[in-house]
């Protein structure tokens, strides 16, 4: 990372992290505090506090690297049977570390009581079928 492109500390561009894959726009690490085996996140090269501020080649470069991350999970670890992905952007939407990056969770059978609705578990309240 480099950091002329940041705004203030950013863990994303101070600590150096075991960079699994990596794109031209994009690296893939494994989550420091993961919520599931294998959980890694996908962050854009250039600091970028917002998904939505990202252009469009650097968007895409992170979509890809999600993908490539689907399959190398799914090549490493045969108890993976669904996936959440996620981005938390923005204080209120639940964003703590202010660099852009997308989380991806392997998910296994049994791993909640029920997971349908997944993301939408968030807000308790906010389901309705």
């Amino acid at each position: 990372m480099n950091k002329s492109e940041k705004e203030e500390y950013c863990p994303f561009c101070e600590i150096q992290f075991d960079i699994i894959a990596k794109n031209n726009l994009a690296i893939a690490f494994d989550d420091m505090y993961p919520v599931a085996k294998g959980h890694t996140l996908v962050v854009p090269s250039k600091h970028t506090r917002s998904f939505f501020e990202l252009d469009s080649r650097t968007r895409n470069a992170c979509l890809s690297l999600v993908c490539k991350m689907r399959q190398m999970i799914l090549k490493k670890d045969r108890t993976v049977t669904g996936f959440s992905i996620g981005i938390n952007d923005g204080f209120d939407g639940g964003q703590t570390v202010f660099h852009s990056h997308i989380h991806i969770i392997p998910r296994r059978k049994g791993d909640v009581t029920n997971p349908r609705g997944g993301i939408r578990n968030i807000i308790p309240d906010g389901i309705s079928y």
